[in-house]
């Protein structure tokens, strides 16, 4: 009888410890997903000024291959949270993995900036069904550790982002539309790796509808937190997508180089600095001075033309301090489910950050590169001072979801 007992509880011992390996190899080939997908929005900028020059393309027309690729994920976020909760997260996410390898193969084989900007959709489509649900399976297979989850999740997109423009610059310098493949082939590895290791989360969501969306956009809590984050990555995507056609001068592998030590930083302070700041200083206060900087950097880039490498480079720091601060607000702010709530948030930053990139090109060749830098910095200043004065809003947000996701004990 004895022996029973200590078999069966051996056998139980050796389940969880399978289950828990299996959920942990998710975590880590998500990730690992993650970073290539994000690695594929990066690769683009150190190529920009050579794709301009061997396209005859003007940088209006050049800034279409970011404008067109935000704006699809943008508004693919009404149709990924559906997806993701109709035909289950791991569907959708290889969906979407398999897109991406499909459109940054024709990136590379486009024969002109229009239909560049074209395919660069598509690629967008594909990344919005991976990311949409990226970061829920993660916190679904971590046992709802939503904190440690959104490290990981961080930790993966700011090395991918990092790595992205080396890869481009490398790559590069033998043909632009070399790291277009190079991406592909390192999506189709992570398709697979996703395929071998991730699981369907047990903790599956109930079948989310588009309009759902639009409800938790109606929440004051996901609409403040989300026009917040829209004029920061209104900034965001002004350095990554515009700014290395203003580093005159600087080769491919350079630019390339200067957009890795960025990106290195922005993983650094997204998942090293941030967790260690906000035990000393309030996280609002935080992000407010976090911005208030940011915006600051703004003019002086636009000022003084020749500190401008070394502003883009330190700028890392205080995108990563943004980048964790908002997605954690994301999703402690709203009261929806995870899938909804992500997609409401990257719905409506994303649709600031899809203009970013035109309307700094088209200002740019218009009335002198220095411009966008002078109108983007009063956008995040606005976003700073937003963030002030709903502070206590958020706050609030937080605090009554909190409330709602501690059950009551009667006893005490």
């Amino acid at each position: 009888m004895k022996n029973s007992l200590v078999n069966a509880k051996i056998f139980r011992c050796n389940t969880v410890r399978v289950a828990t390996s299996r959920r942990f190899g998710g975590v880590i080939a998500v990730a690992f997903s993650t970073f290539i997908a994000f690695m594929g929005i990066g690769v683009v900028d150190p190529l920009l000024p050579l794709i301009g020059r061997q396209m005859g393309a003007s940088p209006f027309q050049v800034e279409w291959l970011f404008t067109s690729y935000i704006a699809v994920m943008s508004l693919s976020m009404f149709i990924s949270g559906y997806l993701s909760t109709r035909f289950g997260s791991k569907k959708t996410l290889i969906t979407g993995l398999l897109v991406v390898v499909l459109f940054s193969t024709l990136s590379g084989l486009s024969p002109g900036i229009s239909i560049f900007a074209v395919f660069r959709g598509g690629w967008g489509l594909g990344n919005a069904l991976f990311t949409s649900t990226a970061l829920s399976i993660i916190v679904g297979l971590s046992s709802g550790n939503v904190e440690r989850s959104i490290t990981i999740y961080e930790a993966a997109l700011g090395l991918g982002i990092a790595s992205g423009p080396l890869l481009g610059g490398f790559l590069g310098t033998f043909d632009w539309r070399y790291p277009f493949f190079g991406t592909a082939t390192l999506m189709a590895i992570g398709f697979i790796v996703t395929m071998a290791f991730v699981s369907e989360p047990e903790n599956r969501e109930k079948r989310r509808t588009p309009v759902e969306i639009i409800e938790a956009l109606r929440d004051g809590g996901v609409r403040t937190n989300s026009l917040i984050a829209l004029g920061y990555n209104f900034g965001f995507f002004t350095i990554l997508a515009y700014t290395p056609l203003t580093l005159a001068g600087l080769t491919t592998i350079e630019l390339g180089i200067t957009y890795f030590l960025w990106g290195i930083l922005v993983a650094f302070s997204s998942v090293i600095l941030v967790p260690r700041l906000i035990r000393k200083i309030d996280r609002f206060r935080l992000l407010e001075m976090n911005l208030l900087v940011f915006s600051i950097l703004f003019i002086v880039m636009g000022a003084f033309p020749l500190l401008r490498l070394e502003i883009v480079v330190v700028s890392g720091l205080f995108c990563g301090i943004s980048n964790a601060s908002f997605t954690s607000l994301a999703m402690e702010v709203s009261p929806f489910s995870r899938s909804v709530s992500s997609a409401a948030y990257n719905f409506l930053r994303w649709a600031g950050a899809a203009i970013a990139p035109i309307l700094a090109g088209l200002l740019g060749q218009t009335y002198g590169f220095s411009t966008p830098f002078y109108v983007v910095a009063p956008v995040i200043l606005a976003a700073t001072l937003t963030l002030f004065f709903y502070a206590p809003r958020l706050r609030y947000s937080i605090a009554t979801n909190f409330q709602k996701a501690v059950p009551s004990n009667p006893g005490k």
